[in-house]
């Protein structure tokens, strides 16, 4: 036996044993833990879900529309795309995907939370899942890549250009409030080449840059909500926190609310309507 083996077979009583993972749980967390000057990942499963039915959001009925279509058109074993949503922030990229769970988790879907560090383990991830029935959405939420990341490469391969191609029962689901997944620069369409027949064909940046963001079969945009759109929402979570009031009630201080906060998004209604409803509440225990 040679010394280095001799060295591995006296190692491997130190390092820690395989965690079991719960496949009984719906939803996951890919998570590294530091051992001897290394880091080993594994899934932990999440014991409380924060839950939202896909009808509680509001306003966005063509982009649920598409990611519930792609979703189960995945869990009933068809084909589907990966799926990039993109735009402004509190419109509730995060909430549709954690609504697909909500509305396919009986039929076997699974949701496994990336961060975006640990893009680099996607084979590993992939690997694990390769047996299992069940239909796994990696989520990657708030991602964005600066230049030279180790995950842009491995969420790339991963994606689309790898050898080893992933299991039909895995897709990729990533928010982002950047289109491209990257920062982009002025500079770069100076890069841009101009032809005789005024065709235009992007630098070589750019089209690095794209080249990621393509690789999702759907994007889904999103956008500032009008005021309109913004008060309904309230209405919304105001009834879902059974709070019965005219509008005219509440109307001017949910405006005020968001003014304060400089945004209309969903995420400012669901904080007013949460905030009102607790004061509301506690005046009338009084």
């Amino acid at each position: 036996m040679s010394d280095l083996a001799r060295f591995l077979a006296r190692l491997e009583p130190l390092l820690p044993l395989p965690q079991e993972v719960d496949w009984t749980a719906r939803a996951f967390r890919w998570r590294r833990r530091a051992y001897l000057g290394g880091e080993r990942g594994h899934l932990e499963a999440v014991k409380r879900l924060a839950r939202i039915a896909p009808e509680d959001l509001q306003h966005v009925e063509a982009q649920r529309e598409a990611i519930l279509r792609n979703t189960e058109q995945f869990v009933r074993g068809l084909a589907a795309n990966n799926v990039l949503l993109t735009g402004a922030r509190g419109t509730g990229k995060s909430s549709l995907v954690r609504a697909c769970l909500e509305r396919f988790g009986a039929q076997g879907l699974r949701l496994i939370e990336v961060d975006k560090r640990d893009l680099v383990d996607l084979p590993d991830i992939t690997a694990l899942l390769d047996d299992r029935p069940e239909r796994f959405i990696l989520f990657c939420d708030d991602l964005s890549f600066e230049e030279g990341e180790a995950g842009y490469k491995a969420l790339k391969a991963a994606l689309d250009g790898s050898l080893a191609a992933a299991g039909d029962n895995v897709l990729i689901y990533a928010t982002s409030n950047r289109r491209h997944l990257m920062p982009e620069y002025m500079q770069e369409n100076l890069a841009a080449k101009y032809q005789a027949d005024g065709e235009i064909h992007p630098g070589e940046t750019v089209e690095e840059k794209i080249s990621l963001s393509e690789r999702f079969g759907v994007w889904l945009s999103f956008y500032p909500f009008r005021q309109d759109d913004y008060l309904d929402i309230v209405a919304h979570w105001l009834a879902h926190f059974a709070v019965a009031q005219a509008r005219a009630t509440w109307q001017p201080k949910a405006l005020q609310f968001a003014l304060q906060r400089g945004s209309r998004s969903g995420r400012v209604a669901v904080q007013f309507a949460r905030d009102y409803a607790g004061r509301h509440g506690l005046s009338s225990a009084r």
